[in-house]
């Protein structure tokens, strides 16, 4: 249970004279057969791959600390957790991360994580960069025996409830978002590198996968599971391939609709050659996380069909092509996405993007693109995803996502650092669907140069069928 949660439960049981007790473990009597935490190996990654050491990244939370007037950190998320000690598991399924606290100060940095996980190796690796081990339970005792008076950085939304109760009452207790998941959020070139390689492989692994479809539909053997299967063969082909993102949403007629839809054999669709496939998957490797979805013609469309394609893709290239000041949020971008959508009194009820770790978990924070209001402002280097989409219910559903990088546009004189975005994901979007006298002249210009752009970035990658076939998929409207 999170503090913030806590104390908000706690204050209204209070006014009803109701007492919260926290010191019991009710799991223990009801959940008999809670499963134990997995005992999986932690790996560490080489700078080469993170573009900064542990010792430098303790040093940079260490400076924010002191603007915060703080003694410590405690990172409790396990992705920060993971970024900190460039320290990777598999201990959660699709988010390369292991079960581990960690606590960041001046005085001494603490790893905590059963030793089990680590070899000889990674345990000294991380003593050289100044970061002491211990047991995992063993935070508890340690936050409960920080020095008097001092001042501890904690986020209250993401620290459970047992741990901010041990935490000394002499202590300070400083609640703020953690400074770490915004340093996490602004990737460095390395890290940046490292996703353009990741989509050039996740590219050429999707050419493959649709190039299959293609021919595989008309035969009539693809289902939404032979398309999650398919999809995984191809990209665990890749150079650096550790596994998927997230679970495939492989969505069919109906099923697209439905927006965290998940196909089971028993219940499946089967692809006909007709209407509309949603795909939306991605892949971790080493050196980046991708996030794509798709939505192709797998056979005739109603005009419906085609308006809402269009629209949808309106609002993909509305982000895409979007220049703001600095200091600019997500939720003020939020419109461009929605625009042609309210034009025509419709819309969709998730956000438009979220942040994408860097081998690390396919959402992640602080910054986003959505309606809500979110104080983070988007800053050069944040990838983050851009998926508009619109869901008729009982028919069907699409969505396009891209990944996007922050980046500077151009300093002006008068009104200083405007920013814009770079579109890293290289898939061919399906043009077969498009209404072309929706679009103005500068989204054809975009689609046609994103396409020259993703015809560019794979075809040594790939043979002369598959070649032959982007080509023809990339060809100017």
């Amino acid at each position: 249970y999170a503090a913030s949660d806590a104390k908000a439960l706690k204050a209204a049981l209070d006014t009803k004279g109701i007492k919260l007790e926290t010191s019991l473990d009710p799991f223990a009597e009801v959940w008999k057969d809670r499963p134990e935490i997995p005992q999986n190996n932690v790996f560490l990654l080489s700078d080469d791959i993170t573009g900064e050491s542990t010792r430098s990244k303790i040093k940079r939370i260490n400076a924010e600390l002191d603007k915060l007037e703080a003694d410590g950190l405690i990172a409790v998320t396990l992705d920060a957790v993971a970024w900190i000690f460039n320290m990777r598991g598999s201990d959660v399924d699709f988010n390369p991360v292991a079960v581990a606290y960690g606590y960041v100060s001046k005085k001494e940095s603490v790893l905590f994580v059963d030793e089990e996980k680590l070899d000889d190796v990674t345990k000294n690796t991380l003593l050289k960069q100044g970061v002491r081990i211990d047991g995992y339970d063993q935070v508890f005792n340690y936050v409960a025996n920080l020095p008097e008076n001092s001042a501890v950085c904690i986020t209250g939304n993401k620290i459970n409830y047992r741990l901010y109760q041990t935490i000394p009452a002499s202590c300070r207790i400083i609640d703020v978002p953690s400074p770490v998941d915004l340093m996490k959020a602004v990737k460095n070139k390395v890290e940046l590198n490292g996703f353009r390689n990741a989509m050039v492989k996740d590219g050429v692994a999707l050419v493959k996968f649709f190039m299959w479809l293609e021919k595989a539909v008309p035969e009539g053997s693809v289902t939404e599971v032979t398309v999650d299967e398919k999809l995984r063969e191809y990209r665990s082909q890749q150079d650096l391939f550790v596994g998927e993102s997230f679970s495939t949403i492989a969505g069919y007629a109906e099923n697209g609709a439905v927006i965290h839809y998940r196909a089971q054999s028993a219940t499946c669709l089967k692809v006909e050659p007709k209407g509309l496939l949603l795909i939306d998957s991605g892949g971790q490797y080493k050196d980046g996380t991708t996030d794509i979805t798709r939505t192709v013609a797998v056979g005739e469309l109603t005009k419906q069909m085609r308006i809402d394609y269009t629209n949808v893709l309106k609002g993909h290239i509305g982000i895409a092509t979007a220049i703001y000041p600095e200091g600019t949020r997500g939720s003020q971008l939020d419109i461009l996405a929605r625009r042609a959508l309210w034009d025509n009194c419709q819309t969709y009820w998730h956000g438009t993007g979220h942040g994408i770790g860097h081998f690390l978990n396919v959402h992640e924070g602080p910054q986003n693109i959505r309606l809500e209001e979110n104080p983070t402002v988007l800053k050069v280097g944040m990838v983050t995803s851009n998926e508009p989409g619109i869901y008729r219910a009982n028919e069907y559903g699409i969505r396009i996502e891209n990944l996007i990088v922050t980046q500077e546009y151009k300093k002006t004189e008068d009104f200083g650092m405007f920013y814009g975005f770079e579109t890293i994901t290289l898939c061919p979007i399906d043009t077969t669907p498009i209404v072309k006298k929706l679009m103005t002249k500068k989204e054809i210009k975009w689609l046609n140069n994103y396409h020259k752009m993703v015809f560019a970035k794979l075809k040594k990658q790939l043979n002369k069928e598959e070649k032959e076939w982007l080509k023809g998929k990339t060809r100017s409207i």
